[in-house]
């Protein structure tokens, strides 16, 4: 027996090994100098693209989204600080205070009372509130219940009442919803009903008192009963009197008083100055399961359905935009319409849509912006539902 034969075996293996490992090296390196086809190269996300850019761009504090592709899939987005205080992360999904997305949860109410043959679109406030609407060419006994949802009704809005012309001194201040009322009737009719189109809060005002009336429950309750449990919204809800706080993890939202004030943190307040026309707490997921939730039929009627997407011009909300009963569509870029409502709250700014096709887009700005950044903020629903 050769005894040098196991050290050559040895040595030979240790060979094999380095050359096994040098040529694995030599294919990563290989590998690393080789471009990758243009299919293979990642894409930047266009969402992520929009948000950065109105954060670091337009000033925003924060932007948060949610948008459910062509491929049925949904994606959370996040940029800028969830509080300027301390510098936290924005929450993904955080809650927000959805503003005037209420007026479609409400309208959604109104029209589940049509389908019961509770509510009559076409009968006038009157037959449910008698003498409430009277003042300076205002009639309760000329306006209908399509003409408050369809903002046709001629009502001037409460909110251009001087004694709510200061955010930061009503901030914490519970107003019912009778004193708001007299807010709007004190002022002069915009005009005869069904004669123009006005986009304002005191005819959501109105529907919420007519639901309360007709149900014998408070408005927050039906809502809660006939929507957000119906569907399964998790984290949306109608504040009860005296909640000033937002529930669950959400950014803190801010209020600019004039262009060069600093910011003043709204996050907390009393959301009774919005009431039936915008006091929901939701999050940019939840408000996507809603509209696709109403635009598949689940929350009423095919007839009441038609009704509320029989829509009249409404530009003064943006080119090609028409409104319908609590609802808005608007005209995209790459075709087609996208439904859906958006809000402002003193603190948030929200904009989103759906399509029937079930692409679905919401995005949330943590303060009000001035333009152009509301346009931009515009574009970039637009360019998460088309991409």
């Amino acid at each position: 027996m050769n005894e040098h034969a196991p050290q050559r075996r040895a040595h030979r293996m240790r060979l094999a090994r380095y050359a096994t490992t040098a040529t694995a090296a030599a294919g990563i390196v290989l590998t690393a100098l080789t471009p990758l086809p243009a299919s293979a190269v990642p894409r930047p996300d266009v969402v992520q693209q929009r948000l950065d850019a109105l954060v670091k761009e337009d000033g925003m504090p924060a932007a948060l989204a949610t948008v459910k592709g062509r491929d049925g899939r949904s994606r959370t987005y996040t940029a800028g600080v969830g509080d300027l205080a301390t510098g936290a992360r924005v929450p993904v999904d955080g809650q927000i205070r959805a503003g005037s997305n209420t007026k479609a949860f409400t309208a959604v109410v109104v029209l589940q009372l049509v389908a019961e043959g509770k509510v009559d679109l076409d009968a006038t406030v009157d037959s449910y509130l008698p003498g409430l609407l009277r003042g300076e060419g205002i009639d309760g006994r000329t306006i209908t219940v399509r003409q408050l949802l369809q903002h046709t009704s001629g009502l001037p809005d409460y909110m251009n009442a001087p004694a709510l012309a200061d955010f930061t001194t009503i901030q914490y201040r519970y107003f019912e919803p009778r004193e708001l009322l007299d807010e709007a009737l004190a002022q002069k009719a915009l005009f005869p009903a069904g004669t123009g189109w006005d986009y304002n809060n005191t005819n959501y005002l109105v529907a919420g008192l007519i639901i309360q009336k007709v149900t014998g429950r408070p408005f927050g309750e039906e809502v809660t009963t006939r929507v957000i449990d119906r569907i399964g919204l998790h984290h949306t809800y109608v504040p009860a009197a005296g909640d000033m706080t937002i529930h669950e993890a959400h950014p803190h939202g801010y209020l600019r008083t004039a262009p060069d004030a600093p910011l003043v943190d709204y996050t907390e307040m009393d959301t009774s100055m919005a009431w039936a026309a915008g006091a929901v707490v939701s999050t940019n997921t939840d408000l996507n399961t809603f509209y696709g939730a109403l635009l598949e039929g689940r929350l009423m009627p095919a007839a009441q359905l038609a009704q509320m997407l029989t829509t009249v011009p409404a530009e003064f909300l943006g080119p090609g935009i028409r409104y319908g009963l609590g609802i808005q569509s608007r005209p995209l870029t790459c075709g087609g319409l996208a439904w859906g409502h958006g809000g402002t709250s003193p603190g948030h700014r929200t904009r989103g849509a759906v399509t029937q096709d079930g692409r679905a887009a919401n995005i949330t700005l943590t303060t009000v912006p001035d333009e152009p950044t509301a346009t931009h903020l515009t574009d970039a629903l637009d360019a998460a539902l088309c991409r």
